[in-house]
């Protein structure tokens, strides 16, 4: 029996609206305990379509015509709103009807005459208007009533000055009709949160087919649209309904950057279809507008933040550089008026907001220009930038005006500095903008560079475990940012003195307690990180004082609780050119990282094997200095340590074989023949070979390779005649002719070209297997199952080409029978024609280089083998060689 308030029509109607909120709340809790796994049937299709109709159940003026089942485009299917026209009166023929139509047709003229951001205001107008229209009673859903007037042309003040709140429903009248809608909103609320459950359990390239359903992709002025999220994001009256909508899109658009990828609108001639990146450009495009006007029509603080969220979410995931510019600019206009908002939710969105903005496929050539000007108008080349002061202020100074109830539900515990300092949230996101400004447009605020070196101190310098992290991370970052930009343009653009001084500023401040900040880990490997990121050029002018507080701070974190970070900067420190002939640092640092290679974390070990095979590149740098100053057993530890490491996991194995090939080749000819290293050696070559052939990462595999090449580098191991020979060459020539990965062709190729003599090759029949496997490989060079190795092709054929022609320069006459069978016929032509490849005089640049190489390498050879006249198959080889020099640029005049 209904309530005797509630008419029959309305008791139903409430019924209805509970049955529902009952049954979507069962498919929500079905939903959140399932892996969704996709099947022949149309049951996705069918809960798509289900969700879908309930998103709008009970909205004022539509009716849910949507199909019983959705399906991923492009098919079609029937997808409409219809608005609901009055059964005694057509709409227009009513007084609320016609000042709404009147007042309409007012703004619409008055936005003809707008342009930019006011255009947007006006229309933003429209949508608060649309949104707060509620039916009389009697008419519940046949016609609209304005509830507030807005006058045309005026622009909304900002949500955080009006005096009303924006309650999930409003009714002037109150009574049932209100508790209608209320329970009306709480269906349409429920399908929502199913919707999130189910994106959480279906793959997202399963429902990018679906994304037609429920995003626009183009705006349609004066008619019907078609419901989509945005639909209910700008017209639905429940701002937590509108918030959970904005929270489904959140969730549709993180991690869609794959997808989004091929999106492209450039200019093109009309084509009879549209295709797919013309679609999704137009549907980025009218997503970035529906949300700005989202942003300035919405009234609660809640709904506010989940919009600037989304937006969030939008520009981290759209491919800018593929779209015209301009839609970045009105977006950095709109939302600096909300980065003053009295709710601290909405000012640390806005914040995460403008990261985003700022390390979008950074950097965009619109976002600088918006970085140098401020507010997107003229560009100002002099001074600090409008945001990075804006951040620095936040971060540093006390915030002007009173806190919000938002505020003060922050934690005590959480909160950092005085009360009148910006909460905690808003400066730790301040500090993240900073990082990614740093990250990604260094060039435009390097000018300040010490004002953040004196920021990074200052939050060091705090008691908050926070603010010192992140003042840590934003040190690091200014670290790599100035090694990256020395790189590419040296010291043109910042003077190394300033750079010295950043960093003298910095080690004389709080850093160092931070790196012996025991009860903060997290802390501790931030600080080591941001040491590990200081200039080598920079490093060498720091006071002695300096550098030995880095060193020995490092050399003592390797021996403590968190050694992983320690170890990892000593890796860099080994490559600075101002260390590396410092034998007793190198030596220290190598028995810290041979301490770490036994740890009992796959991460210790890991960096340990990454530092391990920088310290073994320094030895090869430094090797007369350092061959006379590293001790026997030094050697011996480093060498059964890399083996060892060679048998760990792969993000182990992969440094530790790139370790032994240097290593090997590092050793000198007294340490080779004393009995204690015999053993060792053979064991480092075996775990080489080995790493070749067995089934790890390929990554791992070009490493071996790799090692194996620089091994072969080291004339007094005896290549050719060592008991190990044979297995070497027999997986380098495996890998060569039959791996997939074309960048471990191209590393076993460059190291079966390394030897310098001919013994070094083993008997003939050995040599003319190494010949075969480089012919193999290169008629091969061009079929690869996997599409992403073609990027590598032209580097195999080159690295083939000269590895074939090494060998020749090298032949005896005992080889030439082994040889000439793959010079004629098919197999022969084909080895001119790639020998010759691109061999025309206009050929250029490195290109041009590789070529004239193989020309005098081909040249050196023929005069050798001109010297073999007479002997079985040495006119074969001789005339193939003619061959491939007459195609190749050179001197003419030159007798072949």
């Amino acid at each position: 029996m209904h309530h005797p308030q509630w008419s029959e029509g309305e008791g139903k109607r409430k019924e209805k609206s509970e049955l529902l909120q009952s049954a979507l709340k069962g498919l929500q809790y079905y939903l959140n305990g399932e892996k969704w796994s996709s099947g022949p049937d149309d049951l996705l299709g069918s809960i798509l379509g289900i969700l879908k109709k309930f998103m709008f159940f009970g909205v004022p003026g539509v009716i849910e015509e949507v199909p019983p089942v959705l399906y991923p485009a492009p098919l079609s299917q029937y997808d409409s709103v219809t608005v609901v026209k009055s059964s005694t009166a057509a709409p227009q023929d009513t007084p609320e009807a016609g000042r709404v139509s009147a007042s309409k047709k007012r703004k619409s003229h008055g936005r003809d005459r707008k342009s930019g951001v006011e255009g947007r205001r006006s229309e933003a107008e429209d949508v608060q208007e649309e949104r707060e229209v509620v039916p009389t009673r009697g008419q519940a859903s046949d016609r609209w009533s304005p509830r507030v007037q807005l006058v045309s042309g005026a622009t909304p003040s900002p949500s955080w000055k009006k005096g009303s709140s924006d309650s999930e429903v409003s009714d002037p009248e109150g009574g049932m009709q209100g508790k209608i809608r209320l329970y009306q909103a709480r269906v349409r609320l429920s399908s929502l949160h199913c919707f999130l459950s189910l994106l959480k359990c279906v793959e997202k390239r399963v429902l990018f087919g679906y994304w037609s359903s429920f995003l626009p992709d183009a705006p349609t002025p004066g008619s019907a649209s078609t419901l989509t999220l945005l639909t209910i994001v700008l017209k639905d009256p429940s701002p937590k309904v509108r918030a959970g909508s904005l929270q489904v899109l959140s969730a549709l658009l993180d991690g869609s950057r794959g997808f989004l990828s091929t999106a492209e609108d450039v200019s093109v001639p009309r084509q009879a279809f549209t295709p797919l990146s013309a679609t999704l450009a137009a549907s980025l495009r009218e997503l970035h507008r529906s949300l700005s006007l989202a942003l300035l029509a919405e009234s609660s603080p809640h709904t506010l933040t989940q919009v600037i969220k989304c937006l969030a979410h939008l520009v981290c995931n759209v491919p800018y550089q593929r779209l015209r510019p301009g839609l970045l600019s009105p977006l950095w206009k709109q939302i600096r008026p909300y980065i003053r908002h009295r709710d601290v939710n909405v000012r640390v969105s806005c914040l995460t907001l403008l990261g985003a903005l700022v390390s979008a496929q950074a950097p965009l050539t619109e976002v600088a220009q918006l970085l140098k000007s401020g507010d997107g108008g003229g560009a100002s080349e002099e001074g600090p930038c409008w945001l990075l002061q804006l951040c620095m202020c936040l971060v540093t100074k006390p915030r002007d005006g009173a806190h919000s109830d938002s505020d003060s539900a922050t934690s005590p515990a959480h909160r950092n500095g005085p009360a009148a300092m910006e909460p905690l949230p808003v400066r730790l996101e301040a500090m993240q903008v900073l990082a990614l400004m740093v990250k990604g447009y260094f060039s435009l605020v390097h000018n300040s560079l010490l004002e953040l070196g004196h920021l990074c101190n200052r939050c060091l310098g705090e008691e908050d475990a926070y603010i010192q992290l992140h003042g840590s991370k934003l040190l690091q970052e200014l670290g790599s940012a100035i090694t990256q930009l020395y790189r590419a343009e040296g010291d043109s653009c910042l003077p190394l003195p300033q750079v010295v001084q950043f960093w003298s500023n910095v080690l004389n401040g709080p850093l160092t307690a931070a790196l012996q900040d025991e009860l903060h880990p997290t802390l501790q490997t931030s600080a080591c990180d941001a040491l590990a990121s200081i200039l080598p050029q920079a490093f060498s002018q720091l006071p002695d004082k300096s550098q030995v507080m880095c060193m020995t701070m490092l050399l003592g974190l390797t021996y403590g609780g968190n050694s992983a970070a320690a170890v990892r900067a000593l890796g860099v420190y080994v490559l600075f050119p101002c260390l590396q002939e410092d034998v007793m640092f190198v030596v220290d640092a190598a028995n810290a990282i041979l301490a770490c290679l036994t740890d009992c974390s796959s991460n210790v070990r890991t960096m340990a094997a990454w530092s391990l095979g920088n310290l073994a590149d320094t030895l090869i740098v430094n090797m007369e200095l350092l061959r006379s100053e590293v001790s026997d057993l030094l050697l011996l530890k480093m060498l059964t340590a890399a083996t060892q490491a060679s048998r760990d996991k792969d993000r182990v194995k992969s440094n530790a074989v790139r370790a032994l090939g240097n290593l090997l080749y590092f050793l000198g000819p007294e340490q080779i023949v004393r009995p204690q290293f015999s053993s060792p050696i053979e064991e480092a070559m075996h775990a080489l070979t080995s790493t070749v052939c067995s089934d790890v990462t390929m990554k791992v595999r070009w490493n071996a390779c790799y090692g194996l090449g620089n091994a072969f580098r080291n004339p007094s191991l005896n290549l050719g005649s060592a008991s190990w020979s044979a297995d070497a060459f027999s997986a380098l020539t495996g890998a060569v002719a039959s791996c997939r990965n074309f960048k471990v062709r191209i590393n076993s190729a460059a190291a079966l070209s390394v030897p310098p003599l001919r013994q070094n090759y083993g008997d003939a029949a050995q040599f003319a297997r190494v010949w075969q496997a480089l012919v193999e490989a290169l008629e091969g060079s061009v079929d690869s199952a996997d599409f992403l190795e073609y990027r590598y092709s032209s580097s195999l054929r080159t690295q083939l080409c000269q590895a074939l022609l090494h060998l020749l320069s090298l032949c005896q006459p005992e080889d030439l029978a082994g040889l000439t069978p793959s010079l004629s016929g098919h197999v022969g032509s084909s080895l001119v024609q790639h020998l010759t490849e691109d061999g025309s005089p206009a050929a250029e640049g490195k290109d041009g280089a590789v070529l004239q190489g193989r020309v005098q390498v081909a040249s050196e050879a023929l005069v050798r083998l001109r010297e073999f006249s007479g002997q079985t198959h040495a006119d074969t080889l001789v005339d193939f060689l003619e061959d491939v020099l007459r195609s190749l640029p050179g001197d003419r005049s030159a007798p072949f």
